[in-house]
Protein backbone atom coordinates (compact mmCIF):
# COMPACT_ATOMS: atom_id res chain seq x y z
CA UNK A 1 0.00 0.00 0.00
CA UNK A 2 1.55 3.30 -0.99
CA UNK A 3 2.13 5.70 2.34
CA UNK A 4 0.58 8.37 2.14
CA UNK A 5 1.02 12.07 3.93
CA UNK A 6 -0.08 15.68 4.15
CA UNK A 7 2.13 18.67 4.09
CA UNK A 8 0.34 20.59 6.69
CA UNK A 9 1.31 23.60 4.56
CA UNK A 10 -1.30 22.98 2.64
CA UNK A 11 -3.61 23.44 5.80
CA UNK A 12 -0.44 26.82 6.95
CA UNK A 13 -3.27 28.45 9.49
CA UNK A 14 -3.60 25.49 12.37
CA UNK A 15 -0.82 24.73 14.31
CA UNK A 16 0.95 21.45 14.63
CA UNK A 17 -1.00 19.22 16.80
CA UNK A 18 -4.34 20.38 15.34
CA UNK A 19 -2.49 19.64 11.79
CA UNK A 20 -1.67 16.14 13.29
CA UNK A 21 -5.40 15.51 14.39
CA UNK A 22 -7.11 16.84 11.23
CA UNK A 23 -4.76 14.77 8.74
CA UNK A 24 -5.48 11.87 10.52
CA UNK A 25 -9.56 12.65 10.16
CA UNK A 26 -8.79 12.97 6.74
CA UNK A 27 -7.31 9.69 6.14
CA UNK A 28 -3.45 10.16 5.75
CA UNK A 29 -1.11 8.03 7.42
CA UNK A 30 1.45 10.71 8.78
CA UNK A 31 2.11 14.89 8.17
CA UNK A 32 5.11 16.38 6.71
CA UNK A 33 5.44 19.50 9.06
CA UNK A 34 6.38 23.22 8.95
CA UNK A 35 9.68 24.08 10.37
CA UNK A 36 7.94 27.47 11.39
CA UNK A 37 5.16 25.87 12.98
CA UNK A 38 7.29 23.52 14.88
CA UNK A 39 9.70 26.15 16.54
CA UNK A 40 6.62 28.32 16.85
CA UNK A 41 5.17 25.44 19.17
CA UNK A 42 8.45 24.83 20.89
CA UNK A 43 9.37 28.33 21.53
CA UNK A 44 5.92 29.25 22.84
CA UNK A 45 6.88 26.91 25.87
CA UNK A 46 5.26 23.70 24.84
CA UNK A 47 6.58 20.66 25.54
CA UNK A 48 7.72 17.56 23.00
CA UNK A 49 5.93 14.73 25.35
CA UNK A 50 2.53 16.68 24.80
CA UNK A 51 3.30 16.28 20.74
CA UNK A 52 4.57 13.34 20.89
CA UNK A 53 0.90 11.99 23.05
CA UNK A 54 -0.85 13.44 20.13
CA UNK A 55 1.06 11.94 17.41
CA UNK A 56 0.74 8.61 19.11
CA UNK A 57 -2.86 9.17 20.52
CA UNK A 58 -3.55 9.77 16.50
CA UNK A 59 -1.08 6.96 15.32
CA UNK A 60 0.58 9.40 13.39
CA UNK A 61 4.42 9.80 12.37
CA UNK A 62 5.56 13.05 11.03
CA UNK A 63 7.85 12.26 8.06
CA UNK A 64 10.16 15.32 7.63
CA UNK A 65 10.38 18.80 8.66
CA UNK A 66 10.23 21.39 5.79
CA UNK A 67 12.14 23.29 6.06
CA UNK A 68 15.89 25.45 6.15
CA UNK A 69 15.70 28.14 4.22
CA UNK A 70 18.36 30.29 2.49
CA UNK A 71 20.54 27.74 3.32
CA UNK A 72 23.16 28.26 0.84
CA UNK A 73 24.03 31.89 2.60
CA UNK A 74 27.29 32.26 3.71
CA UNK A 75 27.44 35.90 6.00
CA UNK A 76 27.53 35.27 9.59
CA UNK A 77 24.02 36.60 10.44
CA UNK A 78 22.40 33.56 8.32
CA UNK A 79 25.07 31.19 8.90
CA UNK A 80 24.28 31.66 12.91
CA UNK A 81 20.57 31.47 11.85
CA UNK A 82 21.05 28.10 10.42
CA UNK A 83 23.08 26.38 12.51
CA UNK A 84 20.42 27.35 15.43
CA UNK A 85 17.79 26.06 13.18
CA UNK A 86 19.64 23.16 12.14
CA UNK A 87 20.25 22.11 16.17
CA UNK A 88 16.90 23.02 16.81
CA UNK A 89 15.16 21.16 14.29
CA UNK A 90 17.36 17.78 14.42
CA UNK A 91 16.72 17.62 17.90
CA UNK A 92 13.29 17.72 17.59
CA UNK A 93 13.32 14.94 14.79
CA UNK A 94 15.35 12.97 17.04
CA UNK A 95 12.95 13.39 19.68
CA UNK A 96 9.62 12.29 17.82
CA UNK A 97 11.09 9.51 15.23
CA UNK A 98 11.17 11.73 12.13
CA UNK A 99 14.01 10.80 9.70
CA UNK A 100 14.05 13.97 7.37
CA UNK A 101 14.12 17.76 7.28
CA UNK A 102 14.43 19.59 4.17
CA UNK A 103 17.39 22.60 3.05
CA UNK A 104 16.39 24.92 0.54
CA UNK A 105 19.33 27.01 -1.05
CA UNK A 106 17.82 29.73 -2.56
CA UNK A 107 19.66 32.57 -4.74
CA UNK A 108 22.18 34.21 -2.71
CA UNK A 109 24.49 33.04 -5.29
CA UNK A 110 22.56 33.62 -8.72
CA UNK A 111 24.63 35.01 -11.89
CA UNK A 112 28.23 33.35 -10.36
CA UNK A 113 30.07 30.66 -11.59
CA UNK A 114 28.49 27.28 -11.62
CA UNK A 115 31.53 25.82 -9.59
CA UNK A 116 31.53 28.51 -7.31
CA UNK A 117 27.40 28.11 -6.25
CA UNK A 118 28.81 24.82 -5.35
CA UNK A 119 31.39 25.92 -3.15
CA UNK A 120 30.04 28.48 -1.54
CA UNK A 121 26.39 26.50 -0.92
CA UNK A 122 28.18 23.35 -0.15
CA UNK A 123 30.06 25.47 2.65
CA UNK A 124 26.80 26.66 4.55
CA UNK A 125 24.73 23.35 3.79
CA UNK A 126 28.32 20.77 5.01
CA UNK A 127 27.62 22.74 8.39
CA UNK A 128 23.93 21.43 8.30
CA UNK A 129 24.43 17.99 7.18
CA UNK A 130 27.33 18.05 10.12
CA UNK A 131 24.86 19.10 12.87
CA UNK A 132 22.23 16.80 11.51
CA UNK A 133 24.51 13.38 11.36
CA UNK A 134 24.99 14.12 15.21
CA UNK A 135 21.62 13.49 16.19
CA UNK A 136 20.91 10.26 13.31
CA UNK A 137 19.25 12.57 10.95
CA UNK A 138 18.83 13.12 7.31
CA UNK A 139 17.99 15.75 4.97
CA UNK A 140 16.42 16.26 1.50
CA UNK A 141 17.06 19.35 -0.79
CA UNK A 142 14.45 20.71 -2.56
CA UNK A 143 15.49 22.14 -5.94
CA UNK A 144 13.77 25.53 -6.49
CA UNK A 145 12.57 26.41 -9.83
CA UNK A 146 14.24 30.21 -9.34
CA UNK A 147 17.34 29.35 -7.96
CA UNK A 148 20.82 28.00 -9.37
CA UNK A 149 19.97 24.77 -8.55
CA UNK A 150 16.95 24.28 -10.47
CA UNK A 151 16.30 20.81 -11.52
CA UNK A 152 17.07 17.10 -10.30
CA UNK A 153 20.37 16.97 -12.05
CA UNK A 154 21.74 19.94 -10.65
CA UNK A 155 20.46 18.58 -7.45
CA UNK A 156 22.09 15.83 -7.33
CA UNK A 157 25.29 16.80 -8.76
CA UNK A 158 24.81 19.22 -5.25
CA UNK A 159 24.31 16.46 -3.25
CA UNK A 160 27.41 14.19 -4.51
CA UNK A 161 29.58 17.46 -4.28
CA UNK A 162 28.79 17.74 -0.39
CA UNK A 163 30.55 14.45 -0.39
CA UNK A 164 27.51 13.57 2.80
CA UNK A 165 25.52 10.18 3.22
CA UNK A 166 22.96 11.89 4.92
CA UNK A 167 21.68 13.70 2.04
CA UNK A 168 19.37 13.11 -0.61
CA UNK A 169 16.28 15.02 -2.42
CA UNK A 170 12.94 15.55 -2.26
CA UNK A 171 10.82 14.77 -5.84
CA UNK A 172 8.78 18.71 -5.83
CA UNK A 173 6.47 18.01 -8.86
CA UNK A 174 5.38 21.61 -9.28
CA UNK A 175 9.21 23.32 -8.99
CA UNK A 176 10.78 20.80 -11.52
CA UNK A 177 8.13 21.45 -14.29
CA UNK A 178 8.37 25.03 -13.50
CA UNK A 179 11.92 25.06 -13.82
CA UNK A 180 11.80 22.91 -17.12
CA UNK A 181 15.16 21.24 -16.66
CA UNK A 182 14.01 17.84 -15.68
CA UNK A 183 12.52 14.88 -17.42
CA UNK A 184 10.34 12.30 -16.67
CA UNK A 185 13.45 9.85 -17.82
CA UNK A 186 15.68 11.57 -15.72
CA UNK A 187 12.91 11.09 -12.42
CA UNK A 188 12.83 7.42 -13.75
CA UNK A 189 16.44 6.70 -14.05
CA UNK A 190 17.18 8.00 -10.56
CA UNK A 191 18.62 5.40 -7.89
CA UNK A 192 15.70 5.12 -5.47
CA UNK A 193 18.25 5.57 -2.46
CA UNK A 194 18.40 9.09 -2.88
CA UNK A 195 14.82 10.46 -2.80
CA UNK A 196 13.66 11.26 0.67
CA UNK A 197 9.89 12.38 -0.10
CA UNK A 198 7.42 13.18 -3.13
CA UNK A 199 5.66 16.18 -3.22
CA UNK A 200 2.86 15.18 -5.10
CA UNK A 201 1.07 18.59 -6.83
CA UNK A 202 -0.30 20.84 -9.77
CA UNK A 203 -0.03 24.09 -10.98
CA UNK A 204 1.04 26.53 -13.62
CA UNK A 205 3.63 28.69 -15.13
CA UNK A 206 3.04 32.37 -15.27
CA UNK A 207 3.54 34.08 -18.99
CA UNK A 208 6.90 35.53 -19.45
CA UNK A 209 7.54 39.13 -18.66
CA UNK A 210 5.31 38.71 -15.59
CA UNK A 211 6.14 37.89 -11.76
CA UNK A 212 6.08 34.41 -10.86
CA UNK A 213 3.99 34.09 -7.62
CA UNK A 214 4.55 30.83 -5.99
CA UNK A 215 1.21 31.01 -3.71
CA UNK A 216 -0.90 31.87 -6.76
CA UNK A 217 0.65 29.42 -9.40
CA UNK A 218 0.60 26.53 -7.31
CA UNK A 219 -2.88 27.54 -5.81
CA UNK A 220 -5.14 24.19 -7.74
CA UNK A 221 -6.00 21.19 -6.86
CA UNK A 222 -4.78 18.02 -8.66
CA UNK A 223 -6.08 18.11 -11.84
CA UNK A 224 -6.61 21.88 -12.35
CA UNK A 225 -3.19 22.70 -13.42
CA UNK A 226 -0.74 22.05 -16.30
CA UNK A 227 1.10 19.59 -15.06
CA UNK A 228 0.92 16.10 -16.29
CA UNK A 229 0.18 14.42 -12.98
CA UNK A 230 0.18 10.58 -14.14
CA UNK A 231 3.47 10.84 -16.39
CA UNK A 232 4.99 12.35 -13.19
CA UNK A 233 3.50 9.52 -10.85
CA UNK A 234 4.47 6.60 -13.17
CA UNK A 235 8.13 8.45 -13.20
CA UNK A 236 8.76 8.25 -9.54
CA UNK A 237 6.92 4.60 -9.14
CA UNK A 238 9.64 3.37 -12.36
CA UNK A 239 12.38 3.90 -9.62
CA UNK A 240 11.16 1.51 -7.30
CA UNK A 241 10.65 4.61 -4.79
CA UNK A 242 8.20 2.97 -1.45
CA UNK A 243 8.69 5.92 0.79
CA UNK A 244 5.40 8.75 1.66
CA UNK A 245 3.92 10.42 -0.99
CA UNK A 246 3.15 14.39 0.45
CA UNK A 247 0.40 16.46 -0.83
CA UNK A 248 1.47 19.90 -0.89
CA UNK A 249 -0.61 22.85 -2.10
CA UNK A 250 0.60 26.14 -1.66
CA UNK A 251 -1.95 28.53 -1.75
CA UNK A 252 -3.27 31.56 -0.66
CA UNK A 253 -6.66 30.97 -1.75
CA UNK A 254 -6.99 27.70 0.42
CA UNK A 255 -5.13 28.38 3.53
CA UNK A 256 -8.48 30.69 4.01
CA UNK A 257 -10.66 27.48 3.60
CA UNK A 258 -11.58 25.29 6.15
CA UNK A 259 -9.05 23.20 7.03
CA UNK A 260 -10.44 19.78 7.19
CA UNK A 261 -12.09 20.06 3.93
CA UNK A 262 -8.62 21.28 2.58
CA UNK A 263 -7.03 17.77 4.02
CA UNK A 264 -10.19 15.62 2.97
CA UNK A 265 -9.78 17.03 -0.85
CA UNK A 266 -6.21 16.75 -1.22
CA UNK A 267 -6.90 13.05 0.65
CA UNK A 268 -9.09 11.91 -2.15
CA UNK A 269 -7.21 13.29 -5.00
CA UNK A 270 -4.21 11.91 -3.68
CA UNK A 271 -5.82 8.46 -3.65
CA UNK A 272 -7.54 9.03 -6.94
CA UNK A 273 -3.93 9.51 -8.82
CA UNK A 274 -2.03 7.03 -6.53
CA UNK A 275 -4.48 3.95 -6.16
Amino acid sequence: MIKKSLHVKSIYRSNIISDIRIAKEAGYDAIEAVGSKVLNYLESGNSIDYLKETLQKYDMKIVSVNDIAHCERTDPENVKRIIEEAHALSSFCQAVGSPTIQLVPLCAHEGKPWEQILELTASSVNQILDIGAQYGVRFQLEPVAWSPINSLNKGMEFIKYTGRPNFGTVIDFWHLYYGQGTTYDDVANLDKKYIYNIHFCDGTRNPAGTVCDEEVLRGVYAGEGDIDLPKWVEAVKKTGYDGYWSYELISRKHWEHDTKEVAEKTKALLDKYLD
